[in-house]
């Protein structure tokens, strides 16, 4: 490499020190997009919906942190009977579950109390506490500003953050509580529905990145997607 050259990409690093930075973590980065035999993987799209329960494949400490080992939904409330949903990401420490229609004697994600009524079978990420992440591998299909909904329930509310390839991208995002006390069912409040519009926006760039969703304070809420879609100018 020529002196010139060389001293323009070192100029270049110093003037971008965000895109230097990302291209280091991504570098580094073991983590792998998930896939199994009903989802065929690749990095979910941007815009579009990014599946929290579809978190990277690379184990705890590379591609998420739970407390705990277990997974408290596949395996354990769901009960391990050879479905794909019962026995989802079952051997993994992050928690999943998946929303639930047409149960009696009380109906469960399709609730009265919902504020928005999910989609039947979602698969989520629930369980969750303080000081847990996960990260998913997302391909932007261009460069610019996005906004993402999100889809939850809270019984308690709480905060979350969002990076982007291992830099903070939001700061601590305020999650409204979907608690209801007219509901008279007590565990239900865990099945709450809700969908808030532009969580937070946030600049990407085009092709592969890594988002990575903290749990900050008071946790059991129930991650289902964020939804991106581009900022209009």
């Amino acid at each position: 490499m020529s002196r010139r050259v060389f001293s323009f990409c070192f100029l270049a690093a110093l003037m971008s020190p965000t895109i230097s930075f990302s291209q280091s973590f991504l570098s580094q980065y073991k983590g792998l997009p998930y896939h199994d035999s009903r989802y065929t993987g690749g990095p979910q799209k941007i815009p579009g919906k990014v599946l929290c329960a579809y978190y990277d494949l690379g184990g705890e400490g590379v591609a998420y942190h739970d407390t705990d080992p277990k997974n408290h939904g596949s395996g354990e409330l769901n009960p391990a009977d050879g479905t794909y949903l019962n026995e989802f990401r079952i051997h993994e420490g992050v928690d999943t579950s998946y929303t639930k229609f047409n149960r009696k004697p009380e109906a469960i994600d399709d609730n009265p109390f919902d504020k928005i009524v999910p989609p039947a079978d979602l698969l989520y990420v629930g369980w969750t506490e303080p000081g847990e992440w996960f990260n998913v591998t997302i391909d932007v299909a261009r460069s610019g500003t996005y906004a993402a909904d999100f889809l939850y329930t809270s019984n308690r509310g709480g905060t979350i953050s969002v990076e982007v390839n291992g830099k903070d991208a939001t700061g601590p995002l305020q999650i409204t509580t979907t608690n209801d006390p007219a509901d008279p069912v007590a565990w239900r409040q865990w099945h709450h529905w809700n969908l808030a519009s532009q969580l937070f926006k946030v600049r990407l760039s085009k092709g592969k990145n890594v988002l990575t969703v903290h749990i900050l304070t008071k946790g059991n809420m129930n991650l289902a997607y964020f939804d991106f879609k581009p900022v209009r100018r």
